[in-house]
């Protein structure tokens, strides 16, 4: 008989692939059809690069297309941010958001994590942890705790205990949670590790959201910084990030560089060019720059809209407590405060899906939906079987 080789591969946990209504992460359906929004910018640029006939299909370096990274990493950090004028802050072209904080993580497990005689904590933003925590750990750390910036007694940003587990870290994975730092982090061994996803889309503004992020850099932290412009661009299918290494000098960052570059050859080798030439060509022209950040304040825009009136839906319903937190947030994504059992109702009975915090992706909501989603969430709010055994995202954990 054959050997069966795989007799003894597990059935892995499956992945939530939720597409009626809202998990975290989807496309941005920022249309009426709920189809992914493509940005006019994109449409253009394209064009443009099909019709250069000085363009051929060369593989691109393996850190990346330098014009686009270059762009990128102006785009998060600023260009008068002293690490650009410095030379000690370059980015490396990623397959995504995602293949950026894999190599990084692989890098800080290589290199971070032998400076120490103990195991590297690793603290991740709670619930945003789910995809991050896999990488952390299919890399090689074992110290993995989340970290909690939601208040759900008070449905706010809980800065107080933030604050307070800070104090205690050693080590830290930051996930776009801006804060006021104390100058004694200095004396502990903090490391940030920013993600960056949807950059302008929370307030609308390119530099405001970038302000955590240049606040630690204005402070003299080294840092890594995974950014993606799937949702910014609209260019989901093309993959294209960019992981920022920001040094103490410019020898630091070439040898950072050197050992990153390694670590590409070893997993794609080199990136693709299509989706870093549009988003390289957009950044660098003046006119197409300012289209595109006019398209990104339109989006915001609608978002914050929709907030606003899934608010206004819920008050006229008279669904029970208050929901200005909806439009106190910011952003693609939004805490609802609704219980464990609340969501389980939504899921059951209205085939609305949520996280089990209550999260929601603001963008799945249209005028197609909302009065439905309005009136589901009333019901669930409002049912014996919503309000029963209701547990905080805080106690699931």
């Amino acid at each position: 008989t054959r050997n069966a080789y795989w007799a003894a591969v597990s059935w892995a946990t499956p992945v939530s692939t939720f597409h009626s209504l809202a998990e975290p992460g989807d496309l941005l359906g920022a249309t009426e059809t709920g189809k992914a929004w493509v940005c006019p910018t994109v449409r253009q640029t394209l064009l443009q690069i099909a019709n250069d006939p000085t363009l051929d299909h060369e593989y691109l370096p393996v850190l990346g297309f330098p014009e686009f990274t270059r762009a990128a990493t102006e785009l998060a950090l600023g260009r008068e941010s002293r690490a650009v004028i410095e030379n000690r802050a370059g980015g490396i072209h990623t397959v995504g958001g995602t293949g950026a904080v894999r190599i990084g993580a692989e890098f800080l497990w290589r290199w971070y994590n032998t400076s120490s005689p103990t195991p590297i904590a690793v603290y991740i933003a709670f619930p945003q942890w789910g995809n991050l925590r896999c990488i952390f750990q299919d890399v090689g750390f074992t110290e993995i705790q989340p970290y909690h910036y939601w208040d759900t007694v008070r449905l706010a940003v809980a800065v107080e205990g933030f604050l307070e587990v800070l104090e205690v870290w050693s080590w830290l994975e930051l996930c776009q949670v801006p804060l006021v730092l104390n100058p004694s982090l200095f004396m502990k061994r903090l490391f940030p590790f920013f993600d960056v996803p949807a950059q302008g889309l929370a307030s609308g503004d390119l530099d405001r959201d970038a302000w955590a992020l240049r606040h630690f850099v204005a402070q003299g932290f080294e840092l890594f910084c995974a950014q993606s412009f799937s949702k910014t661009f609209g260019l989901y299918d093309e993959r294209v990030g960019n992981l920022i290494v920001v040094a103490r000098d410019n020898e630091t960052l070439v040898r950072i560089r050197s050992q990153l570059q390694k670590q590409v050859m070893g997993t794609w080798a080199t990136p693709a060019s299509l989706g870093a030439r549009v988003i390289a060509t957009v950044l660098n022209n003046p006119a197409l720059l300012n289209k595109w950040k006019q398209s990104l304040r339109m989006l915001a825009e609608k978002i914050m809209l929709i907030r606003e009136k899934l608010k206004e839906k819920l008050r006229i319903l008279g669904t029970p407590g208050c929901w200005d937190h909806l439009t106190a947030q910011s952003g693609t994504r939004s805490f609802t405060g609704l219980l464990s059992s609340q969501v389980a109702f939504l899921e059951k009975h209205k085939h609305i899906y949520l996280l089990g915090n209550g999260q929601v992706s603001v963008c799945s909501i249209n005028s197609h939906n909302l009065d439905y989603v309005a009136q589901s969430i009333n019901e669930a709010v409002s049912s014996t079987e919503g309000r029963a055994q209701g547990l905080s995202w805080a106690e699931m954990e």
